[in-house]
């Protein structure tokens, strides 16, 4: 029985051993496979021996190849197991672990390398953009396509055109360079290389590039910076340069939001519009272009452009916005009432109070007649003709007026004014008006050190051609006035009260004072006069605050004096 048993044992061996030989060997490594192309599926396939070393295997009719987890489709291919070499025709399809699909009409596979050269109406998509051109590199290893031929890459409505790119799978960034086109519905850009991420559709600048608006109002110039297509935010560096109609935007750094409406230029920042004449430096300045807002800080330095004299404005903030946006406009902004002087001096018409004139503006009005400034503490103008300083200030488009206020101080040609507060009124930016309210105080210096005055509860003066030749103290007026004769040697001091006292200047000096209904006054010796108390109440020399030239300006001014 025993004997049996065994027997039955070596007939049941053999008869398996057909079906044992049946099943493929597992090779020692599993991730031996993976250099290996393997036929998954063909619809015809042969052997081909062109000589004792070369065996080609011919595949036709809908072929399936398969490396690793890069799966290949192609209508007909010719394989060398000697080589690795795979050579595809007819509708090649690459899908590279189902995350990059490739397509073209001819491919050359080096399977050792895992790299494919494909030509012909050739396209890639990774789901976010679609690159095409005529001829592409593609490592399926390091998931890197290469074209130095021409090409682009649409990404949902932007294309981008380049002669050479190449394409980062795993990160989905494209680097284009040579002769770089971007199309978009809102911009078309030209450089000669740029960086793009299909996925998050960010556009990175890394050499001098160009950016116009589809309307063809705003200009970019930058050389390093991105853009957000999706988010529609941007960041520029390196000085960019950006035109919006007729303003001028640059600094060290600057970006903007689309959606918010909101930039910012900071580092040496210069913003300028052309058509108003008006410029302003910062280190820091914050925009908004739907509320048509500006916000200036870090030594801001505002310049008002004149025919021959700018006007040089500098503070701590300065701020701009559009006058119709203010829901009290109407009660806060006004126009000057003219005063006429005939050649004698006396006026053509009454000297009015009505000082408050309504005017209405449009709030589709754009131009800087629709908009006004403000400035806040240690405030400093400064012109040829002109300087003063403030801890506020607000200008005005429409009426051209700077309203200082908070021991406002103005010098014009030697003269000193003070007072509450203080309008100084321009016309085609020039100073044509001056207008104090409340303790108002007029101070000329005299080549000797002595000190014309005129006080009032209020002052208005005037300009011609931006030099002063009239100014009128009203209500409660005082004067202290050193009279010379026709050789310009002193013969007295005046000191009188009066309703009116008006001085009026000739060559930048004070030639005359009339005084005006209720006179008192007495005329003193020259020579009897004690000069150091021929002072009016409040009197305060502060020539040490003036700035006398532009670059003056951000100087901390004496305060105490």
């Amino acid at each position: 029985m025993r004997l049996v048993g065994l027997l039955l044992s070596w007939l049941l061996l053999l008869a398996m051993l057909p079906a044992i030989a049946q099943e493929p060997v597992p090779p020692a490594n599993p991730a031996d496979t993976m250099d290996i192309v393997l036929v998954r599926k063909t619809d015809r396939f042969r052997y081909l021996k062109k000589d004792s070393v070369t065996e080609l295997q011919m595949l036709a009719g809908n072929v399936f190849l398969e490396q690793g987890t890069t799966k290949f489709y192609c209508d007909s291919a010719v394989i060398n197991p000697a080589t690795g070499v795979v050579e595809a025709f007819g509708n090649v399809h690459i899908n590279d672990a189902d995350s990059i699909h490739t397509y073209a009409q001819y491919l050359i596979y080096y399977s050792n390398e895992k790299k494919a050269y494909l030509k012909k109406n050739v396209r890639l998509t990774d789901g976010k953009g679609v690159l095409t051109t005529n001829d592409l590199e593609y490592d399926t290893n390091l998931k890197i396509g290469t074209y130095t031929n021409g090409g682009k890459v649409v990404s949902d409505k932007t294309v981008l055109t380049s002669k050479e790119a190449i394409y980062y799978g795993d990160m989905k960034d494209v680097y284009f360079k040579k002769d770089v086109k971007m199309k978009d519905p809102e911009y078309d850009l030209a450089t000669d290389s740029l960086l793009f991420n299909t996925d998050s559709r960010i556009a990175t600048f890394i050499t001098k590039t160009r950016i116009l608006s589809d309307s063809g109002r705003r200009d970019i110039t930058t050389s390093e910076g991105y853009y957000d297509m999706k988010n529609k935010v941007a960041k520029f560096g390196r000085r960019p340069v950006i035109k919006d109609g007729t303003t001028f935007v640059t600094g060290d750094d600057v970006g903007f939001d689309d959606n918010t409406g909101d930039s910012y230029a900071r580092g040496n920042a210069v913003f300028r519009d052309t058509a108003q004449g008006i410029s302003i430096l910062a280190n820091d300045l914050k925009a908004n272009k739907k509320t048509n807002t500006l916000l200036a800080t870090q030594r801001p330095l505002m310049i008002i452009k004149q025919k021959e004299d700018s006007i040089f404005v500098s503070a701590d903030t300065l701020y701009s916005a559009r006058l119709t946006d203010k829901t009290d406009y109407q009660k806060t902004f006004i126009r000057p009432v003219q005063v006429v002087t005939d050649s004698l001096g006396t006026d053509s018409t009454a000297i009015s109070d009505s000082l408050w004139r309504l005017t209405v503006l449009d709030p589709a009005d754009t131009t800087n007649r629709n908009r006004y400034f403000q400035a806040w503490h240690r405030v400093r103008i400064f012109s040829d003709s002109l300087q003063a300083v403030c801890d506020s200030l607000f200008y005005s488009g429409v009426d051209s007026i700077f309203r200082m206020f908070t021991d406002p101080v103005a010098w014009a040609n030697g003269t000193q004014v003070t007072g509450d507060t203080i309008f100084l009124y321009t016309k085609n930016k020039d100073p044509e008006r001056l207008h104090v309210y409340d303790n108002g105080l007029v101070i000329n210096r005299t080549a000797e050190d002595f000190y014309n005055q005129i006080k009032g509860n209020t002052i208005n003066g005037y300009f011609t051609d931006g030099v002063i030749n009239y100014m009128r103290a009203k209500g409660s007026a005082e004067s202290i006035y050193y009279a010379q004769d026709q050789d310009s040697a002193y013969s007295g001091v005046n000191r009188s009260t009066a309703d009116i006292i008006d001085f009026y200047f000739a060559n930048k000096e004070l030639n005359r004072v009339v005084f005006r209904s209720s006179v008192e006054g007495t005329m003193y010796p020259f020579r009897q006069v004690n000069h150091g108390e021929m002072r009016l109440r409040g009197f305060k020399w502060l020539e040490k605050r003036r700035p006398k030239t532009k670059f003056e300006l951000f100087e901390d001014p004496v305060i105490n004096e």
